[in-house]
C-alpha cells in the first residue's frame, strides 16, 4: 500500500531530523563554531522541507482519491480543506 510506505518514509525522516536536532543541541553546548552550526541548521531545514513535501504529496493523493467517491458538494469541501492546509504550510515553510 502506497500510503503506508509514505508514512514509514516520513517517520524515518522525522527520526533522522530528531537526531539532527540533538546533534545541534550538543554543538551549541560544546561551543562549536557558528558556521558549523549554521551548516547543520541548513541541513535540518532542508530535511524538514522534504518531509513537508512528502506529506503534501500524500495528502493531495488522499484528497483526490477521497473526492472521487464523494458527491460534488463534498468534493468541493475536500478541496477547500486541502487548499487551507496548503496555505498554512506555505505560510510556515
Amino acid at each position: 500500500m502506497e500510503i503506508e510506505r509514505q508514512k514509514k518514509e516520513v517517520l524515518l525522516r522525522l527520526k533522522k531530523i530528531e537526531g539532527q536536532m540533538r546533534g545541534l543541541q550538543r554543538m551549541v553546548e560544546e561551543g562549536v563554531p557558528c558556521q558549523d552550526i549554521l551548516t547543520q541548521v541548513a541541513a535540518a531545514t532542508a530535511a524538514m522541507k522534504k518531509v513537508g513535501m512528502v506529506i503534501v504529496q500524500t495528502y493531495l493523493e488522499e484528497c483526490l482519491n477521497k473526492s472521487k467517491k464523494e458527491p460534488a458538494v463534498r468534493r468541493k469541501e475536500v478541496l477547500e480543506e486541502f487548499q487551507k492546509a496548503m496555505s498554512r504550510y506555505i505560510d510556515y515553510a
